[in-house]
């Protein structure tokens, strides 16, 4: 049986789009519409990376590829751009921004095999070519276009690293300490007295504190809380598997029980 490709993903989205014969849930659908489902698809891939599930990443892959393919059927539709602008645009975007792999700027240009760059000078060269596309594209300030829909942890390391970028940043990590030390106190302060919107927008600025330390130590915010989340849960489900076997309500323990508790399987865990 013939693998499908590309092409038939793309002529599937044009049936499915068919204003006579298509599907009545796809003909409905905008760029605006299908925002929700590709965040959701999004999350999706994340989770099956994380558990390191191929099997359902490929599956989750795959929605996500559909996504693609139907923005760029709605857009085609409108006469705006169509698949093969957004993939000559990608290639032409990653050619110019890899000039230690294809240094004439094509795909045939190789470079020299024994003159490898080092990450920091390619990284330095890529915020330099992003900074030249944000200056073509006439934008007005460093943070014009950091996305506002961004989750909040990721968007706040983007504008760290925007500003990063003009100089404005901590040496080392050991200051965003001192800086994360004088954020939390301000935090005890608000959570003193009774202004809700002084607590939040303290708290706030311990948060955006926070990313800017896991900047620095080289760790992605995101994915630390991520992680976090995942050992919560799973410590606290061994909690509760505990006060079962023990013959009780987790609704009755006393919170020192319940500490215990965790104490004992936080201990387990970092055993195994």
């Amino acid at each position: 049986m013939r693998r499908h490709d590309i092409g038939d993903l793309r002529e599937l989205m044009r049936r499915l789009r068919d204003p006579q014969t298509g599907c009545p849930w796809d003909l409905k659908q905008d760029h605006a519409s299908l925002l929700e489902h590709t965040l959701e698809e999004v999350y999706e891939l994340a989770d099956a990376i994380e558990r390191g599930d191929s099997a359902q990443m490929r599956d989750e892959l795959g929605d996500y590829l559909f996504q693609a393919v139907f923005y760029a059927q709605i857009a085609a539709e409108n006469d705006e751009f169509d698949f093969d602008d957004v993939t000559d645009g990608i290639v032409r975007k990653l050619l110019r921004r890899h000039p230690h792999v294809f240094p004439d700027g094509t795909l045939a240009s190789r470079r020299d095999p024994g003159s490898a760059p080092q990450t920091r000078e390619i990284k330095a060269t890529w915020e330099r070519l992003k900074e030249e596309e944000r200056r073509t594209r006439a934008l007005g300030a460093i943070l014009d276009d950091v996305p506002v829909a961004l989750p909040a942890l990721q968007r706040a390391e983007k504008l760290q690293r925007r500003a990063a970028s003009a100089g404005f940043d901590w040496t080392s990590w050991d200051g965003v300490v001192v800086k994360l030390e004088e954020e939390l106190e301000e935090v005890r302060e608000a959570a003193r007295g009774d202004d809700a919107a002084a607590r939040e927008d303290e708290l706030g600025d311990l948060l955006f504190c926070c990313v800017n330390l896991a900047r620095h130590l080289g760790v992605n915010a995101e994915n630390a809380l991520r992680r976090a989340n995942r050992k919560f849960e799973t410590r606290f489900r061994a909690v509760e598997e505990e006060i079962r076997r023990r013959g009780l309500a987790i609704g009755d323990c006393e919170l020192a029980l319940l500490d215990s508790i965790w104490d004992e399987v936080k201990a387990r865990s970092r055993r195994s």
